[in-house]
Parts: C-alpha cells; structure tokens; sequence
C-alpha cells in the first residue's frame, strides 16, 4: 500500500504505533526489548478498550515470553479491530473512501484505479464497496530484536539454559504470537539465536511458499546480507528482506561502516539483486530437502529496503526508483506526529527546538557502540548532577544492558551504580597522572541508562508512573530532526513523503547522502585523533581501508550528482563543492593518519 515504513525507536516511541496506522496499510516496527513496559502498558490498553486484563506474575519462570506474547496477541486483536472499522467507513461513505485513498503514493496503482473507478459512479459508491474491500491491506505489526542484548538469566539463583537468555526469550514469545508479520533482527550475526528460530514451524513456508513469520536482517553492507542470509538458508530459513540502514545517518545506536558509504551500498545491493536472491534459494531448497519440508515450487521473494536520514519527497522517491528499493524508512520526522508515536509534551519541546548541533554521536550507550543523543535531555542532566555530587551511576531497574561480567558474573550494566563504583575504585587505586585519570573517570562516567530513558516517554505520555525508572527521558534522533520545527499530523507527515507538500525550506538542508558522507569525515577525523595514542599495523590496514572506501564513494557521488542533480532536487555546483571539500578533508587527514602511525 505504501512505499514507507515507520521503524523501531527506542523501546517505547514505537511500542504501540501499529494501533495507530495498521488500519491505513503502514507498516510499523516495535521493540522487543522491554517486556516490563509492555506489560504495563497492555494493562492500560485493556482498561481503554473494556477486555480483561490478567497480570503474568514476574516470579514465573517464563515471563518475559509470556509477556511479550500476550502484549502481540493485543496490539494484533485491536490493530484488526481498528482496520475492521475502518473498512466499514471506507466502503459505506465515498468521503472516507476519498480520503483514505488519496492518502496513498500518487502514483500507486490502487489509488489510481480506485479514483478511475469513483469518477464514474454518479454517486452509486456502494457498487464498488466490494473493489474497496478486496484492495484494502492491513499494515504489519513487525518486531524488533537487537540479537546482542541476549543476556543470560536466573531463577532461585541458578542460571537459566540458554533458551530463557532475553534475546531467545523475546523471539519465542513473538513466534507463539497470533501475528502474521515480521522480525526485525539487528546488530549482526549471533549465531545461537539465528539457529534457535528453526526451532518454531512458523517460520518456514508451506508448499505454496506462504510464511506466517518472516525474517528481516538489518544490515550495513552486501557481505553482511550474504554471510548472514547464507547461515539462515542453510537452517532451512528465508530472508524476506534486507534492511540497509545507514551506518552514521539513523538516530538510536550508530553502526558506522569501514567507510562504505549508503549510495555505493544500495548500488550494489541493486546490481547483485538476483545474484544474492538465486545464491541464497539454491542453499535453502538444499536444506528444506535435507530436512524433509515442504519446498515451494517459485522462488520466494526478497526485499530490499532501506532506512536513516531520508527527509525530504524528492530523496524518498530516488531511493526507490534509482535503487529499486520496495520501502524507505521514515523514523526520527515521526517523533514529532503525537498521532504516531508515543513521546511526552517535554522531550516533544525539545525535539522541536532543536538544531543540527544539538544532535551528535555520544559514547554514553552502555553497549560500547556510538549513540545518537540530544543536547538537553534529562536523562543526561539527571546523570550530570549525580556525577557533580560524587555520585555517579544510577539504578539499574531493567538490567537488559547488564552484560558486563568484569565484575559479576551475572552481568553488570557500565551505566549502574554497581558497575561505576568498582571501576572507579579500580582507578583509583593505579594512581595516574591527574589529567589520565580525568580522562578514564570521564569515559566511565559518561556511560547513560538508555533502557529506561528510552521507555519514560511512552509512559509520561500516558500518564503513568514512573518512579522505578526515574523521571529523566533519553531521546536519539537523527540529524534530520533539525528540519522538523513544530508537530504534525499523520495527513501533513504522508503529504510530505508523497511530496504534496513540504514542511521546512528544502534548500538549506543538505541531501542525505552529502549529509552521512560529512558526518563520516568527522567520524574519520575522530578514528585519526586516536591514532596518537596506539596505532598497529592492523590498525594502519584498517584506516587505510577505510580512507580508500571514503575516496571509492566521493567519486560515486561526483557522478552521481552530475547525472541526477534534477532527480535529486539538488543544486549541481553546491553539492560539487561540498564533494570538493568532502574530498580535500579525507585526504588530508589520511595523510595525516599515515605520518602518525609511520613514526609511530
């Protein structure tokens, strides 16, 4: 139905938007990773619709399954509710039918067959109620796994088998759900839950090719798709779709790539469609042969979509016809459609009053990995007026990052009061000089509780408590959030993908590809900062690759600039220059990596 998909925003921004825009045809993910949130927030959904609400006690061995389970099987029986509602007000009132088409792609089939079909009905609309119904789809209700947060659990002080870990226990509370959609596994290959999916029927298809449960992997690069759709297909198990999401571009978590950039990426992705879609079928039907299942006589299809920093019409539409993607992605512009997403007035505020600088890449995320965060939010300032009186860290009521074993072998969060103490003492006793004590104090200080933050303002917006979690929000927009100065309604937000309208001045913003390939030349200047400190031959070669894929994409944007500039609404000499300059930074800091590291 629609050529957008709103992805998963932290573990509460999303968690209940499928309620939301299913019944329009959207596609939507929700994260996976809070079963404590899901199961507060199922409470309040029952009491809002009258259905009963049973709580699943947290003393049962199986809980955090249980909970997520019972949250799908909700968010699917009102998700289904809502659509059954709207088809009866398309098909009775040619209002609403005009309405809810016009807000599909202008140039969708659909829409154009339904608007073709209603200028000749001289006001019968019930003659062509059937044709509504048959043409109206239900958006997916997808879920979001990160397979590293797969932490071990226990129970009576005994540690749990490897099935209850939070990552395995996430994916069998979605596979014994009633919903027909997707997982979204992101953050790389881990090897013991990919094998743990064959474990449930739904996840292989019928003789006619039909999956009830599909898989999605969120990927950087061709390479990645093809080792960790190879490890899926040889367990018997399809890849429905490959999610390019840009390394520096997308707010959450950052997974910068060794300097391959987005356009070069899809180009490939593009090219070797085929080649990667007949590669992975020969070693699937192989397995399903081997095990005895059904094989389905056509090939399965696969999509390939892509996701980060998009914001305008004219970028939308060139990623879907120059790459031949089936969706882009449109998260962080979401954040600022109340209608949409769930996010309190405060963090909203803040949202819209921010600029391009007040976005940047933190080391605050407890999981070691770059994360996006925004200047001012109270998470952050909670943090700051701990550390100010000599008491950093904080509590740790979710404990989903708690990975760490260096000092428990349960796992302690980096972020935890726990965690901070111990390192700290640690420090203290190997009597540094006082500007590297500073230094190492700072960067075990910095690290934030995101699992909470992340949930408070699904729960302020809701009005609900949050005295376990704390009162501090933590928000992890993109970039693009700097374009976006006010809310909008779900209408203006589509109007804007579709290009019928525009909410901010196009011209002063950057494109999206000009716009990660900048933000990788400062990550690049950063890699380079470090090389004072330790640079290895390995790391030589590394940065050295890197600096090479820089320049390999720099050249393929110059071309693809000079070719499509009109298609991309984009002023040819201004994004020259900014190419220009792109370049003339890269080489100077790989010059400058390479003398560093020569007499180092």
């Amino acid at each position: 139905m629609h050529t957008f998909h709103i992805p998963v925003m932290g573990s509460g921004f999303t968690i209940d938007t499928a309620l939301k825009v299913s019944q329009y045809g959207i596609d939507s993910v929700l994260s996976l990773v809070d079963d404590v949130l899901m199961e507060r927030i199922r409470k309040v959904l029952c009491k809002k619709h009258d259905l009963p609400f049973i709580e699943i006690n947290p003393k049962r061995i199986d809980c955090r399954a249980e909970r997520i389970t019972a949250y799908l099987n909700l968010m699917d029986d009102l998700s289904v509710r809502n659509f059954e509602k709207m088809v009866a007000e398309v098909t009775s009132s040619s209002e609403s039918a005009d309405r809810y088409f016009a807000m599909l792609p202008d140039a969708s089939p659909v829409a154009q067959e339904y608007f073709r079909l209603r200028s000749g009905l001289n006001g019968e609309h019930e003659s062509i109620a059937e044709w509504i119904r048959a043409h109206m789809v239900r958006g997916s209700i997808d879920v979001n796994i990160m397979t590293k947060l797969d932490r071990a659990n226990y129970y009576n002080d005994e540690k749990l088998p490897a099935e209850y870990n939070d990552a395995h226990s996430a994916l069998r509370g979605f596979a014994h759900s009633k919903l027909n959609s997707s997982v979204v596994l992101s953050a790389g290959l881990n090897p013991e839950l990919f094998g743990y999916i064959a474990g449930f029927p739904d996840f292989f298809p019928d003789s006619k090719g039909n999956l009830k449960k599909r898989i999605v992997i969120k990927v950087s690069d061709y390479r990645s798709a093809l080792i960790q759709g190879k490890f899926l297909a040889k367990k018997g198990l399809w890849v429905s779709e490959f999610r390019i999401e840009s390394g520096l571009n997308c707010g959450g978590h950052a997974f910068p790539t060794n300097g391959l950039l987005l356009g070069p990426i899809l180009a490939e992705f593009r090219d070797r469609r085929e080649e990667l879609q007949e590669t992975l079928w020969t070693v699937f039907k192989e397995a399903l042969l081997h095990a005895g299942l059904p094989v389905p006589q056509d090939m399965l299809p696969l999509r390939i979509t892509a996701q980060g920093g998009v914001a305008t019409a004219e970028e939308h539409r060139f990623l879907i016809q120059h790459y031949r993607l089936h969706s882009v992605g449109w998260g962080t512009p979401f954040l600022l459609v109340p209608e949409v997403t769930l996010c309190d007035s405060g963090t909203i505020d803040l949202l819209i009053k921010a600029k391009t600088e007040d976005v940047y890449i933190s080391n605050k995320s407890p999981l070691m990995i770059p994360f996006y965060s925004l200047k001012g939010n109270t998470r952050d300032a909670e943090k700051e007026r701990r550390i100010e009186e000599g008491l950093p860290g904080t509590a740790c009521p979710r404990k989903y990052l708690a990975l760490n074993q260096e000092f428990s072998e349960a796992g302690l969060c980096p972020a935890s009061f726990e965690y901070q103490h111990y390192k700290i003492q640690r420090l203290e006793e190997m009597n540094l000089p006082a500007e590297e004590y500073r230094q190492q104090y700072d960067a075990i200080t910095e690290k934030s509780c995101i699992c909470a933050g992340l949930g408070t303002p699904a729960l302020k917006a809701l009005g609900m408590d949050t005295s376990v979690e704390g009162p501090g929000e933590s928000v992890c927009p993109s970039p693009s959030i700097a374009w976006f100065n006010r809310t909008f309604s779900l209408k203006e937000m589509m109007d804007h993908i579709y290009g019928r309208t525009s909410l901010f001045d196009k011209e002063q913003r950057l494109n999206v590809f000009l716009s990660e390939l900048h933000i990788y030349v400062s990550h690049l200047k950063k890699e380079a900062e470090e090389t004072k400190y330790s640079c290895s031959r390995k790391h030589l070669r590394t940065l050295q690759s890197f600096c090479d894929n820089m320049k390999e994409g720099i050249r393929y944007y110059s071309d693809l600039f000079r070719k499509y500039h009109d298609e991309l609404s984009t002023d040819e000499g201004a994004a020259m220059k900014s190419l220009t300059e792109a370049a003339a930074r890269t080489d100077e800091i790989c010059l400058q990596i390479r003398q560093i590291c020569c007499t180092s």
